[in-house]
């Protein structure tokens, strides 16, 4: 990297070393006369279906048709109806069961339902899942145009956002790329139904964070290899951004994360104490989400507070993933 940034050129040298790592670039504005150039009908579309209905043959080789577009159907049903940001969350986690716990398709077979998984994903085989960066993909939703910079895209869902900006520009700071993840979440949901987590970055400086992480909890990704660290945001020539795009973003990595590592934690009930009959109630708490990457205490990855990371086994097999377990990033 060279010492003179801008927006343009931070997003090209993050596509260039996704690229490098297997990803597939897509320029994804797209435009009315043409919209395949996005590989979708419409803007609302948050979801490239070609590669999704490539991808769902390919996992499931043994399933029939008419099944996998049965599973189809309910990840798009389940994934148009975002259009209210309140249940955002709640659909996020209904849709990460359908990421790591496969799509239940019931049919009748000899007079009795039954019941079959169809995987979204092959956790197994890394290599057997479409991988894409989008560049600039224009989601339009109940009247509000957003583009976010980068969007990542494994077999046709989108599952990371990323928002750059220029770390010469005083006005341009993580915070303000934070804000603006903040104000896709509000005006375009429908985007985030699927999403695992959102990477922030200057170019230089770079952090991710949950779909419910605030802006204190977006932490920096420290090695891409286990071994060396990123060097520090004022130093050359290997940015946090790039040991981000290395060590989180190459494929085995992010299928585990997304896998193991991303859990629902519900807030805990008070224990009632007695009070006069004037005392209000308290009010229910959405779920919240974290991120707990799988990387071991003794030589961390991810930045993170004083809690240690969980550190299964990766799995051998095409198999239900286990149930998550409360934690902390």
């Amino acid at each position: 990297m060279t010492h003179r940034l801008n927006e343009s050129a931070i997003e090209t040298l993050a596509i260039e070393r996704l690229q490098s790592q297997g990803y597939t670039h897509l320029h994804a504005p797209g435009s009315a006369a043409d919209p395949s150039a996005a590989e979708r009908s419409r803007y609302e579309d948050i979801i490239l279906t070609p590669r999704l209905e490539a991808a769902l043959h390919r996992i499931n080789p043994n399933t029939a048709p008419d099944k996998l577009q049965t599973a189809l159907k309910d990840v798009q049903r389940i994934s148009s109806q975002s259009s209210n940001s309140e249940l955002l969350l709640t659909n996020n986690e209904t849709f990460h069961r359908l990421l790591t716990e496969g799509v239940n398709v019931s049919f009748q077979q000899d007079g009795n339902e039954r019941g079959d998984l169809v995987w979204l994903i092959d956790f197994a085989n890394p290599e057997n899942n479409d991988f894409v960066v989008a560049s600039q993909f224009t989601v339009i939703e109940n009247n509000n145009n957003k583009r976010p910079d980068l969007v990542l895209f494994i077999n046709g869902l989108p599952l990371v956002v990323i928002e750059l900006k220029n770390a010469t520009d005083e006005t341009a700071t993580l915070k303000t790329a934070y804000r603006q993840i903040e104000t896709y979440k509000a005006t375009v949901p429908s985007l985030f139904t699927p999403n695992a987590f959102s990477i922030i970055s200057d170019g230089l400086e770079a952090r991710a964070g949950s779909l419910s992480a605030g802006f204190s909890r977006f932490m920096a990704w420290k090695t891409a290899d286990g071994k060396t660290q990123a060097s520090p945001p004022d130093s050359y020539p290997v940015s946090q951004l790039e040991t981000l795009i290395a060590g989180m973003l190459n494929k085995a990595t992010l299928l585990d994360l997304v896998r193991h590592f991303i859990v629902f934690e519900k807030p805990k009930k008070k224990t009632p104490t007695p009070k006069s009959s004037a005392s209000k109630p308290s009010k229910s708490s959405p779920p919240t989400t974290s991120t707990t990457p799988s990387t071991p205490p003794s030589n961390p990855r991810y930045e993170q507070p004083t809690s240690a990371p969980l550190t299964p086994p990766p799995p051998s097999k095409q198999e239900k993933a286990p149930a998550a377990t409360a934690c902390t990033m």
